[in-house]
C-alpha cells in the first residue's frame, strides 16, 4: 500500500515509517522539518520538505496519490498554543482541513488522525473512555479536537473514511527534551546532565505514559481497522511522578535528586485511559511496559550523549 505520513520525521512519525517500510509498504514522507529532523528520515521513503499549509500539498497528493494518510503534523506545544492560538489554530486546522481536501481531490481511502488526550480537559471519572465529555482547557486541545469533527464530516459528505486516535503521554527514543518536551525525555536529559528534576506540585499526580513504539503499532492497524471510530491509546496503568522517578533510578542506577517547585495552575491533576474499545476493534494492546521503555530509552539517550564531541 502507498501511504503517506504527515510528520514522518518527527518523533512518533518517524517509527511510524519504520514500521510501515519494514512491512513492505510505500511510504511517503511530508514534514517542514519545524521539530522532524532529517537523521529521522527512512532512506527507503519519499520525501518532501513541505508545510501543511503550503499550497503545494494539494499538488502533492495528486502527483503520488497515497491510498491512506496516517497524519501526525502538528503543533503540540501547550505553552505555544496559548501564546500564539492563531499559529496554533493555522498549523492544526486549517493545515489539516486544507489536507483533508486534498485527500478528497485524489482519491485518498482513509486517513489516520493522530488526536490526543487533551481534547478531554479535566477529568470526570476515571479511567476516561471514549465517551468522556470533551472539555479542552487549552487552545491545543481545542485545536486537535476540532479536526475531529471536520474528519466525520468528510465521511459523511464525500466517503474519506478515517480513524482517529487519542495519545496519551507518549514517550521513547527520539523525543526531543528540548523540543517535543515529555516528561520522561525531559527527565532523563537531566539524569544524564546530572541535574536535579523538578516536580510542581506533590508528586503525586498521575500520568499513563505508553511507550512509542506501541503507538505506532496502533497505527498500523488503525489503516484497516476502526472505520469511524475514536480511540483511546495508553496502557491504562496511573503512574505517579513519585513512582516514575522511583523506577528512573532503577534504571538508570543512579540516584537521582529532585526538586519541588509550586503546583501549575491548570495542570490536570489525575489521568489515565480505559483502552477497552482499541483492544477490541483494533486488536490492539501496548506490548511494552514502562520499565522496559524506560530501559530502551535511557539506552538510546546514553549512546546519544557518548557520541556528542
Amino acid at each position: 500500500m502507498k501511504v503517506m505520513v504527515t510528520g514522518g520525521a518527527g518523533f512518533i512519525g518517524s517509527h511510524i515509517v519504520d514500521r510501515l517500510i519494514e512491512l513492505g509498504h510505500d511510504v511517503i514522507i511530508l514534514d517542514n522539518l519545524s521539530t522532524g529532523k532529517k537523521a529521522f528520515i527512512h532512506p527507503g521513503a519519499s520525501f518532501y520538505q513541505v508545510d501543511l499549509r503550503d499550497r503545494r500539498l494539494g499538488e502533492i497528493l495528486e502527483a503520488e496519490r497515497p491510498e491512506a494518510v496516517i497524519h501526525q503534523a502538528a503543533q503540540i506545544d501547550v505553552p505555544t498554543s496559548v501564546k500564539d492560538p492563531l499559529f496554533d489554530a493555522e498549523t492544526n486546522i486549517l493545515g489539516t482541513l486544507q489536507l483533508l481536501e486534498a485527500c478528497r481531490r485524489s482519491g485518498v481511502r482513509k486517513i489516520v488522525y493522530a488526536s490526543s488526550a487533551a481534547v478531554y480537559g479535566e477529568p470526570v471519572f476515571l479511567p476516561i473512555d471514549e465517551e468522556h465529555p470533551v472539555d479542552p482547557l487549552s487552545n491545543y486541545g481545542i485545536s486537535k479536537y476540532t479536526p475531529e469533527c471536520y474528519l466525520k464530516v468528510y465521511k459523511q459528505l464525500y466517503g474519506l473514511d478515517y480513524t482517529i486516535l487519542r495519545y496519551a503521554n507518549v514517550y521513547g527514543i527520539r523525543q526531543d527534551p528540548r523540543g517535543e518536551g515529555g516528561v520522561i525525555a525531559i527527565f532523563l536529559d537531566r539524569v544524564l546532565r546530572k541535574e536535579a528534576l523538578t516536580i510542581f506540585g506533590d508528586g503525586k499526580q498521575t500520568r499513563d505514559f505508553v511507550y512509542v513504539g506501541d503507538i505506532a503499532e496502533a497505527n498500523i492497524r488503525a489503516l484497516h481497522r476502526g472505520s469511524g471510530r475514536v480511540f483511546n491509546l495508553g496502557t491504562g496503568v496511573p503512574t505517579s511522578l513519585e513512582e516514575l522517578v522511583r523506577i528512573l533510578g532503577e534504571v538508570t542506577e543512579k540516584e537521582i535528586r529532585v526538586e519541588y517547585a509550586p503546583e501549575r495552575p491548570g495542570d490536570i491533576r489525575h489521568s489515565h485511559f480505559d483502552c477497552r474499545r482499541a483492544e477490541k476493534w483494533l486488536d490492539w494492546t501496548p506490548r511494552i511496559d514502562l520499565k522496559t521503555g524506560l530501559r530502551m530509552t535511557y539506552e538510546y539517550y546514553l549512546e546519544a550523549a557518548r557520541r556528542l564531541p
